[in-house]
Parts: structure tokens; C-alpha cells; sequence
């Protein structure tokens, strides 16, 4: 389970993170039970959610993430570079087992960093002294396996920078038990250095050849008595190892011009380490965790983003919210592309406020499009516009923040509450379970995260929508506000929408779908005064785009709370009406469709 803090180990009482511009943080042996996986399917994973909450308010946004059973890997940025990480995929391979269980193995984010190619790769090797060479093997095996699409870094050693860290269980060779924890009370550490299996194999394993590592200089973080600063004391009293450790290579210039004819990085791109240390405060695991801050320079090879957009200092008006923008030359441009409206301290590019869908068409000029009212916040405060490429799956243009100050809505009242005054009467919050990989900022990209062995599918997670009268406080995505579901479980607490509409395209939107086996989605669509149910084909099904592919929606209540508003419904002569995943806020549906199974 995560610790209540995590300041000290991302150094955010250091003011060190404060000049950071991206953060990789790799996690292994996260509880992966059976029942613990199956929640993380349906919920995000507490580590994550933790990370979130802690990073957002310092502007870092999660940029990708990837798991593989108890091996997580998460990449943070500053919103503001946003648009300069681009091509990014992610990668597993299982070693575990032959092949077969994860357990065991490497997780990997690569993206392309104001134009250089960058591989964050986390692993987990196969434990114990006599395992080198099994260690040694799973590796070669893990940078054979991943390939990534695209002509500019296929494997992970033809980035032009791999950081590979995580727990790769290398030991103590030859030393007895004794001397090693005399060693370390003493602080005489570099009489260890050279009986370490990594530093053998450094010098000795083609493999590794390239890998650099600063010294270690924080004692061995293996393996201590959970709870405690105190090394193994049961009856296997296993030698103390720096298990967890962190190595970078850039790629030699003796690999010559890549495809495309692309230069090798070295006298353009240089790594320094500022920082290599474990921190021993942090006793929720055998291990303890370690920590690098890097400097990185290069020359940038992008110095403007594909999408540039203009916006007032101030929406004081709702008039006032006109978005206008324009694209570089060669932008891959989609019909699914739009624009989101973000509060500052927002976490993920799906964490929107509302959104609206981009114009497709040609404009020499640039183009232009509106924000609704109804999807507008009421209040103060400060915002972030980013437009969203669905070809390339992230966000490839932001602004400055700006203000928004428009009066709140009346109490107890809300703009888009159509369902009457019954609705008021009724708690109609509701759980929508959000499409497998939504999680990740590139959910429509199944292909970009490959496994080569089965996997659970990923949930981004349940997500409890606030009733009608409620909607007014909760639509702001505030980080604040993210306090998860009763519970121990957390959630990913995306804002309320509040979607535009705009020709066809942003209908307004239902979360609903007909029987899991024909996996038939249909929404609910009002026209001139009556409702009626499209197809998800059709293009008045397309609204929300965090919505694309969604699993149907759920409504959760108590069998007396059901049974007894169903017998309240027959004692006033009313038909007794089920539960439709079109009954949403905001989504009028007839008693006669309601009431269909």
C-alpha cells in the first residue's frame, strides 16, 4: 500500500522538482492478488492516484503510463511542454514464467522530447545471487522483444536517451553477511562497489555496454525487515543488495545515421546527475526507494507547437468565449481532434472542464470555434485551453492560463437540468464505468500498448457523478476536490461535462448501450420536442470524446432504496420505470423507452 507522503521521495520540499520539467516514477511488486487486480481493473490503481494528487498541483500532468500485473511505470510532465512530447508508445514484456506471468519483466514509455527520442524503461528482474546470468538473459530478452512503430527509434537502445531503472535484483558477490553490515556501519561502502553483480556486468556483458550509473554512495536498499531501518533478521538473514537502482545511456555515435538519416545524439545531447539517493524514511516495503535528478541538454529540434492557440486574458461574458487557433504545415488533423477546457492543476488530458469538437475544414486564416454557456463554469478562476490530437493521441497545443468570471447559476438550479421538477426530488447520481485503456492519455490507441501474452483489460475507473442539484459545485476538477470514493479505493475524478453543441457532432450526449452481447451503443438524442435512440455509427452518437468505445452505464442502488421508490411509483399510479443507461443528467428519456428491459 502507498505511504500517507510522498514529498521527500519526489523532492517537493527540496524546491529541486520546482525547476523539474518531467517526472518517471517506476513502481514494482504493487499488490497484484487476484481480488486487488480485479479492483485496479475498475479503479485506477491507488499509487497512481497518489502521485496524481500529490504532482498536479505543481503543474505536472500525466503524460502516459503502462502496467504489467505489479510493474507500473508513469511519466509526468509541465503542462506547458505538452505539446513538445509527441509520438509516444508504450511497451511490456513478461519474462515470468517463460514468458507467461508478469511478475517478471519490463515496462517502457517512449516519446519523442522537443524533437530527440526518449525511452523510460522499468523492469523487474528474476531475484536471487545465483540468478545473474537469468538476469542477464530476461534483459536481452526484454530490449529484443520491444519494438515500437515508426521509422524514428524501433528498439529501445536506438533512442537517443534510454533511462532504465526498477528493482533489477543484482547482489552481493563473495562477501560474507558480516563484513557486508560492517561495511555499511562504517560507512565504507566502496569496498563493495566492486563485488556488485550490475558494476561486474557492466564491464563485462555486451549487453550493458553504454550504461552509465552514478556512485553509490546511500547504503544497500535490500532488504530490510518491513517497518523498520533494520536489515533482514529472519531465518533466511538474506545479504543486504543494491537491488534498485538507475542507469542512462545515450546512444554512440558509432551506431552512425539512423533511418531517415537521422545524426547520432552524442556532442548534441549530454547527461549530468545531480542527485543519486535512497530514502530510508520510507518503511512500507522490504525495500527502500531510490531516487535521480538529471540535467539534460540538447539542442531543440522543435521550437513551436503543431497547434497554436489565441484566447482572451478574460471570459467575463459568455460571448466572450471564442477559441481561435491554427496549425502547422503537415499537422495530421482529425475529425476526432478537440479542444478541452482545463482548470489549472488539472492531471491528465482527459480532465477536462468541457470541451468542444475542432473544425475540420480548410482556413488559410486559421479557425475559430465557441464555447457554449451551458458549458461554461460559473465562478472564478483560472483556466487552460489545449487542443487534443486524437492521431497522435496527446495534447499538442495549450495556452497561458487565463480567467473565467461568470455569476453562478441560480441555487439549486442548473443549465443543463431538462428532467423537471421530479428529477430534483430524486438522487439521480450515477456510476459510469469509463472504456478499457482511458486511463492512459492515449485510450483510443489500442495498438500502441502491445503485450505479447494475455492481459486483464484496464479500466480508467468508476466514476460517481453528482445529482443534478449538486452539478453547480462539482464540475471544477480542482485537485483539491479529488478526495476518491468512500472507501479505500480510489478513483480518477474527471469534471463534470458540460459539452457544447455544435452542428452534429455534440448532440446531447448519453452514456448508453443496449445488452453486452450485441455491444450495440446507442444514445439519446432530443429533436423538436421528442426523443429518440441512435446508433453509435451514426455521427449524433459522437459527443463526448473520453466517451469512445464506453462499457454501458451502471446505476447503483440499495435493493430497500429501489424496491421502495418502485412501490412509491405504484402506490401514485405511475408505471414503474427501470433504470435506462440513457437516464442520465441531462438525458430525458419516455416512460415507455425507460421502462423497456
Amino acid at each position: 500500500m502507498p505511504p500517507n507522503d510522498v514529498t521527500s521521495l519526489l523532492h517537493l520540499n527540496t524546491g529541486e522538482t520546482n525547476d523539474a520539467d518531467m517526472i518517471a516514477i517506476g513502481l514494482q511488486e504493487v499488490n497484484s492478488k487476484i481480488n486487488k487486480r480485479l479492483k485496479d481493473a475498475l479503479f485506477t490503481d491507488q499509487w497512481s492516484e497518489l502521485f496524481m494528487d500529490v504532482l498536479s498541483p505543481f503543474h505536472f500532468i500525466l503524460v502516459s503510463t503502462v502496467r504489467m500485473q505489479g510493474v507500473i511505470l508513469l511519466v509526468f510532465a509541465k503542462y506547458y511542454h505538452l505539446p513538445f512530447l509527441q509520438d509516444i508508445q508504450t511497451d511490456c514484456t513478461r519474462t515470468g514464467l517463460g514468458g507467461y506471468w508478469g511478475n517478471k519483466g519490463g515496462v517502457s514509455v517512449r516519446l519523442s522530447i522537443f524533437g530527440h527520442m526518449v525511452c523510460f524503461l522499468n523492469c523487474h528482474l528474476p531475484a536471487h545471487l545465483e540468478k545473474a546470468e537469468q538476469r542477464k538473459e530476461d534483459f536481452a530478452t526484454i530490449l529484443h522483444m520491444q519494438q515500437f512503430e515508426g521509422r524514428a527509434a524501433s528498439g529501445i537502445l536506438d533512442h537517443d536517451l534510454v533511462f532504465w531503472f526498477g528493482d533489477l535484483n543484482f547482489r552481493i558477490e563473495s562477501l560474507d553477511i558480516r563484513f557486508v553490515k560492517y561495511a555499511i556501519d562504517s560507512n565504507i561502502l566502496s569496498q563493495l562497489w566492486e563485488k556488485d553483480q550490475l558494476n561486474i556486468a557492466k564491464s563485462t556483458w555486451p549487453v550493458l555496454s553504454g550504461f552509465q550509473e552514478g556512485p553509490l554512495n546511500f547504503p544497500p536498499t535490500f532488504k530490510f525487515d518491513v517497518g523498520t531501518n533494520k536489515y533482514d533478521s529472519s531465518a533466511k538473514k538474506r545479504k543486504p543488495a543494491w537491488t534498485d537502482r538507475i542507469l542512462w545511456k545515450i546512444k554512440s555515435p558509432s551506431v552512425g545515421l539512423g533511418a531517415g538519416g537521422r545524426r547520432p545524439s552524442r556532442g548534441i545531447l549530454s547527461v549530468s546527475q545531480l542527485c543519486y539517493c535512497s530514502h530510508m524514511e520510507y518503511m512500507v516495503s522490504d525495500h527502500k526507494p531510490v531516487a535521480a535528478i538529471f540535467a539534460v541538454q540538447f539542442a531543440s529540434r522543435t521550437d513551436k507547437p503543431q497547434v497554436e492557440i489565441y484566447v482572451a486574458d478574460e471570459w467575463s461574458r459568455p460571448e466572450q468565449a471564442i477559441v481561435r487557433y491554427k496549425m502547422a504545415a503537415g499537422f495530421h488533423r482529425s475529425s476526432w481532434d478537440w479542444i478541452g477546457l482545463y482548470r489549472v492543476g488539472f492531471r491528465h488530458p482527459k480532465d477536462y472542464v468541457s470541451y468542444v469538437w475542432a473544425r475540420s475544414d480548410d482556413a488559410v486564416s486559421g479557425l475559430q470555434v465557441m464555447f457554449s454557456e451551458e458549458a461554461l463554469p460559473k465562478g472564478k478562476g483560472e483556466y487552460i485551453l489545449g487542443y487534443y490530437s486524437n492521431a497522435s493521441s496527446s495534447i499538442a497545443g495549450v495556452t497561458e492560463p487565463f480567467q473565467i468570471s461568470l455569476p453562478r447559476s441560480e441555487e439549486g438550479s442548473s443549465p443543463t437540468d431538462s428532467s423537471g421538477s421530479s428529477s430534483e426530488e430524486e438522487d439521480d447520481s450515477t456510476l459510469v464505468l469509463l472504456a478499457p485503456k482511458s486511463r492512459s492519455p492515449s485510450p483510443g490507441k489500442m495498438k500502441r500498448h502491445r503485450s505479447r501474452s494475455p492481459s486483464l483489460a484496464k479500466f480508467q475507473g468508476l466514476i460517481l457523478r453528482p445529482s443534478s442539484r449538486d452539478r453547480g459545485m462539482s464540475r471544477s476538477p480542482s485537485p483539491q476536490s479529488h478526495r476518491g470514493l468512500p472507501g479505500d479505493i480510489p478513483a480518477i475524478h474527471l469534471p463534470q461535462e458540460e459539452p457544447g453543441c455544435r452542428g452534429t457532432k455534440a448532440k446531447e450526449p448519453g452514456w448508453a448501450a443496449d445488452s453486452q452481447e450485441g455491444n450495440s451503443f446507442y444514445q439519446t438524442v432530443r429533436e423538436q420536442g421528442r426523443t429518440r435512440r441512435v446508433s453509435a455509427d451514426n455521427p449524433l452518437a459522437r459527443a463526448d470524446p473520453r466517451n469512445l468505445g464506453l462499457l454501458p452505464a451502471l446505476r447503483l442502488e440499495m435493493i430497500d432504496q429501489a424496491m421502495g421508490r418502485q412501490r412509491e411509483s405504484v402506490e401514485q399510479g405511475y408505471p414503474c420505470q427501470r433504470m435506462s443507461p440513457t437516464s442520465l443528467p441531462g438525458c430525458s428519456t419516455s416512460p415507455k423507452e425507460g421502462s423497456s428491459p
